[in-house]
């Protein structure tokens, strides 16, 4: 019997638990991690079956990897988050029909060989001011005959503006982004060759504004960056950028939403763990927290399980609702639910030495940065509506 993907994924978690106390005071990520995540084949997720890799498509293929990165995040949520982003990247080739555009296909099997080769695929797309909506891009790109030496195929650009939250900066091997294509009204999706960048050194064209200080996800380097005439491919979809990330969007709540319950999976082991032994003793009122938060974690693998169902319907309007709603609302209920523990066990867990506090402090990143709530809501009225 074939390994699974949760299987693959436990050695390394196990591992990364071992060392969570020096891990939790890391602010910078560790190359190696993701060296072996890609031994284990866990980055061929993927990637399709017929290029090397084991995707078969969004109905069979999704499931499989949350479960990784739940079992991950439960372990360490900031290279977990940055792996996250690499299926997530991917999904805009893996979960959009070609419509018949050569191009498009042969771009898909050009960037999914650089994953068999051992390329790792992140995103630096968002903008100061844009409220997390990647459309609202007010970076620009120009025609230039660039990156001769990239064998995948694309339209080439010079990019300039801003970015932020470009998470897995320095790690990633390509980075996706947004601007406005020179002569024409909307934007476009982009990708960069990263491979050679060095964080602490000037490179041309995209230059390190702001490294990540976050309280949240500290280690997961979602640095700012400023580009100026930055080398890019053109993702080659041949309908608006809009119907590209609707067609991802389900595969990225869930991928997404993996990570936050991987770490309320966590949080609510590690505190039975502690509370058991001396359960006689506790107040009436931690009694009370700790049944509450036990039956959000319940509610949340509920919501998480209805999303990937849903999903695995094949019904892709009702998968774009499920995803919002529900990557939503485990958001809420994991950031509700370590509220509760961390009452419930006490202010030891907001030392600096507690896995509590570093865990509250990345579910309430996750709900604000993916997406910003505001742009959630957006989505989710207009949903009802």
């Amino acid at each position: 019997m074939a390994p699974t993907s949760s299987s693959l994924a436990a050695p390394i978690a196990d591992d990364w638990r071992s060392e969570r106390v020096e891990r939790m005071q890391r602010r910078r990520l560790d190359q190696r991690d993701f060296q072996r995540l890609q031994d284990a084949g866990l980055t061929r997720l993927a990637v399709p079956v017929a290029l090397g890799g084991e995707w078969q498509n969004v109905e069979l293929s999704v499931r499989p990897i949350c479960e990784a990165l739940r079992v991950l995040a439960a372990a360490d949520p900031s290279p977990t988050l940055v792996s996250a982003m690499h299926p997530a990247v991917l999904s805009f080739w893996l979960a959009n029909d070609s419509t018949g555009s050569d191009e498009w296909e042969r771009q898909r099997a050009a960037v999914c060989a650089t994953v068999v080769e051992g390329a790792h695929w992140g995103t630096v797309t968002s903008e100061p001011g844009s409220g997390g909506d990647v459309t609202r891009t007010r970076s620009t790109a120009v025609r230039a005959d660039v990156l001769r030496d990239l064998n995948i195929p694309g339209r080439r650009y010079l990019i300039t503006g801003d970015k932020h939250f470009g998470s897995g900066t320095g790690v990633c091997s390509f980075m996706i982004t947004t601007a406005i294509p020179d002569g024409e009204a909307n934007p476009a999706l982009f990708f960069l060759d990263t491979r050679e960048l060095v964080v602490d050194r000037e490179q041309p064209g995209f230059t390190v504004a702001k490294e990540w200080d976050g309280i949240g996800m500290a280690a997961t380097q979602s640095h700012a960056v400023r580009l100026e005439r930055c080398p890019a491919v053109r993702v080659e979809w041949p309908d608006s950028l809009e119907s590209l990330l609707r067609g991802a969007g389900p595969v990225n709540s869930c991928l997404f939403t993996a990570v936050v319950l991987g770490v309320l999976d966590e949080a609510v082991s590690v505190a039975r763990g502690r509370l058991a032994p001396n359960s006689d003793d506790m107040r009436a009122y931690e009694r009370v927290e700790w049944a509450k938060a036990t039956s959000d974690h319940w509610v949340a693998e509920q919501v998480f399980e209805g999303m990937l169902r849903t999903l695995e319907s094949g019904d892709r309007s009702a998968a774009r609702v499920a995803g919002m709603r529900g990557k939503t609302a485990v958001a809420e209920i994991a950031e509700q639910a370590l509220l509760r523990i961390t009452r419930v066990i006490g202010g030891g867990t907001f030392s600096a030495s507690s896995p509590f506090a570093s865990w509250f402090s990345d579910v309430r990143a996750l709900g604000f940065l993916r997406p910003p709530w505001g742009l959630a809501f957006d989505g989710l009225i207009a949903a009802s509506l």
